[in-house]
This record gives structure tokens, C-alpha cells and sequence, in this order.
């Protein structure tokens, strides 16, 4: 079995300050985060750029400060967010990719979101590839449901996307695929040939399906983006704390921990140097 790769996503664009006050929102707060998890054993780090107010932003001088924060402090991956937040256009979105990260996501279609709905149509999924693909920049492809996933092979077969894909299974969020061990198991059986694969699942679904990926050779994401707390009715402290517990349930069934350049043979990436001076 490979070695497992945590990401730990940091921040999000829904989460408040009042919800989780350990909740990292300005490009130093991130930077001191992940080299946080970046020693618990997190190799990638997912993040999302704030305002100083804490709103949601696509800015690409906010990300150039969160990447540069982040990569003079540790080795992780940065993965930025093209989902930004619900209601920003695709152009807001798209914007940090011209800094060429080595990682970016991207939502394989359209979803409910909670009280709000993440539009990804079919044309702006495309442009985000084909934009991805020409900044060298590796996609983790953002699936929410089964619909979206079979969307993902089609594509992969007609080189839409480049292979092989690395697929982030997001269940538990209210609109998309229930947090259930039947979900991930009804979706692994669908995986694309050759996909690695992990598991985003949200509140109380974290700790299960986080555990099930790891028997089942996937990879994991933890963090405040998906999950506030550390147990009911306990905050979590940081998200360092969540990604000390995947290490531990990791090491009690003897599976190895990727490091972060580990991790870049894992999966694809090529390493940046300078991506952060792009103007």
C-alpha cells in the first residue's frame, strides 16, 4: 500500500472566526498553521485566501503573500482553491492559477451547497483544465457526487483532463453525497483506472471516513475548512490537532506517512521555485 498523504485545508471561505476562533485568515496566521501541520505530518496543504475583515477572496496578491508565507516557513504543497466561494464569477476564481502553484483544485460540476449553490458549467470546468494543464499546474479534481465523477471519466477518456487523475471524494455536505461508509464505497467502485484518490468528509463524518480511507489504501484531508471540532461538543485547537489524530489512527494500522517530496512523486507535481514573483 502506498504511503498516505494528508492535506490539511486550513481556513476554507465559509468558516468564521466566531465559529472556530483557532481559524486562520491572514497570510501569516496560514503560513504559522502549515508549518503546524506540516510538522504533525500533513505534505500538502489546501488553502483559501481572507480578507483582512475574514471574507472570502480570489485576489492573487493574496495568494502570492499566503504562498510565500508558506513556503519560507516548510515544504508542504500549496494547493489553492478555484472554488473560492459561492457566488464569485469563474474569471475570480481562475485568477490564482497564473501564479502557477504546484497544486490547484477543481469542481467537476455543479452542487448545492448548503444554503447556496456552486454553479461549474461544463465550458468554465473545461477552460479551468485546459488553463491548469498550461501552467503545469496538477488538478485535484473535486468530486461531490456520483454524477460528477462520471463526468470525470468521460473527460479523462477524451483528454479533457490529463492522466492520471487525482480524485478528492467530498462527502457530507448538504446538497451533494451523504458522509456515509455506502457513499465512498458506491464511488470507489466507479474510480476512473489508474486514480489516486482521497477522501474530504465533512463534520461528524470526518473521523469515520478519514479512518475507512486509510484501511482502503486512499488518501485523506482533514482540517477547519471541513470540520470545527475535535470531537461533539469539543472545538478542535488547531488544525495541526486534527492532523496529529490521522497520524496516530495512521501508525496503529501501519501505514507509513508521505512526506511532502514524497508526496510530489506520489502524485505528479513539479516542484515551484519562483512562483511566487509572477506578476
Amino acid at each position: 500500500m502506498d504511503k498516505l498523504i494528508i492535506t490539511a485545508a486550513l481556513n476554507g471561505a465559509e468558516v468564521t472566526r466566531a465559529q472556530q476562533p483557532a481559524l486562520p485568515i491572514t497570510p501569516e496566521e496560514i503560513g504559522i498553521a502549515a508549518v503546524q501541520c506540516a510538522q504533525a505530518g500533513a505534505s500538502i496543504v489546501h488553502v483559501h485566501a481572507r480578507n483582512p475583515d475574514g471574507s472570502p477572496t480570489q485576489d492573487i496578491n493574496m495568494y502570492r503573500q499566503i504562498i510565500a508565507e508558506v513556503s519560507q516557513r516548510c515544504d508542504v504543497i500549496v494547493q489553492i482553491s478555484t472554488g473560492g466561494a459561492v457566488g464569485m464569477t469563474p474569471q475570480e476564481r481562475l485568477a490564482p492559477v497564473a501564479l502557477r502553484p504546484e497544486m490547484a483544485t477543481l469542481s467537476m460540476g455543479s452542487v448545492n451547497f448548503g444554503g447556496g449553490v456552486f454553479i461549474n458549467h461544463p465550458a468554465d470546468i473545461e477552460a479551468f483544465a485546459r488553463e491548469m494543464q498550461a501552467q503545469g499546474v496538477k488538478t485535484e479534481l473535486e468530486v461531490f457526487d456520483s454524477g460528477m465523477l462520471a463526468t470525470t471519466t468521460r473527460w479523462l477518456a477524451n483528454g479533457i483532463l490529463s492522466s492520471p487523475a487525482h480524485i478528492d471524494l467530498v462527502l457530507g455536505v448538504p446538497g451533494g453525497m451523504a458522509g456515509t461508509p455506502q457513499a465512498l464505497m458506491y464511488l470507489l467502485s466507479q474510480l476512473p483506472v489508474g486514480a489516486t484518490w482521497g477522501v474530504s468528509a465533512i463534520g461528524a463524518a470526518q473521523l469515520p471516513l478519514t479512518t475507512m480511507a486509510i484501511l482502503l489504501g486512499g488518501h485523506v484531508r482533514v482540517g477547519l475548512e471541513d470540520n470545527i471540532c475535535y470531537r461533539k461538543g469539543e472545538l478542535a485547537s488547531s488544525n495541526a490537532q486534527l492532523v496529529d489524530r490521522v497520524v496516530r489512527i495512521a501508525a496503529e494500522l501501519e501505514r507509513a506517512v508521505a512526506t511532502p517530496a514524497e508526496a510530489r512523486q506520489m502524485l505528479g507535481v513539479k516542484p515551484r521555485v519562483h512562483n511566487v514573483n509572477i506578476m
